[in-house]
């Protein structure tokens, strides 16, 4: 008997944890390895912008009731910033606000969008990304895309939609940046 009220308690305090629901998620991209290393010593202004619409990263669809936004838990500008600068320091590049060569990269669109069933769920992710070079006489814009598709049972996790995400920006920002043309383009 004594251990009846011990169980309720275990069971109140279980069930308040299982239906917590988080309200952010943690993006962590990483520095992209590189496999090119840049000629001649160059000197580059780095910066990051957001310009999406709405800073919610996650959307799980609720059908005909209000769809639950996810936001990240740092600003994902800040941390493709920081990504970058690193990316672009390990190729050779000496980063510098002062520096006449530029690039800027623009983040566009990040979403992943859940829908769930009552089999599983499907997160469809998009991310876009414009780099936006410049030196003294001309601009190069190239857009990058990525896109993935994470598909399960039951209903998706907040670690598993993490790592998904995570994932595709790093695959996305290593196209970036082993981009022959963007290099060629900074060293003019």
């Amino acid at each position: 008997m004594k251990s009846l009220p011990l169980f309720l308690c275990a069971s109140l305090f279980l069930s308040a944890c299982a239906s917590y629901t988080p309200t952010h998620i943690a993006l962590n991209p990483s520095a992209p390895q590189s496999i090119n290393q840049i000629d001649q010593y160059a000197s580059i202004a780095v910066s990051t912008i957001d310009v999406r619409k709405a800073n919610f990263i996650v959307r799980f669809n609720k059908g005909d009731d209000a769809a639950e936004l996810i936001s990240p838990s740092e600003p994902i500008r800040q941390q493709l910033d920081s990504v970058f600068k690193q990316a672009l320091t390990k190729v050779g590049y000496q980063v510098n606000p002062a520096a006449t060569n530029s690039v800027q990269f623009q983040l566009d669109y990040l979403l992943t969008d859940v829908t769930e069933s009552t089999f599983g769920f499907e997160a469809k992710t998009a991310l876009t990304i414009n780099v936006i070079a410049k030196n003294e006489r001309q601009e190069f814009t190239k857009i990058y895309n990525g896109k993935g598709t994470l598909t399960g049972p039951f209903s998706p996790d907040y670690a598993t939609l993490e790592l998904d995400m995570n994932k595709l920006i790093d695959e996305l920002n290593t196209k970036i940046i082993n981009d022959t043309e963007l290099h060629q383009f900074l060293q003019q």
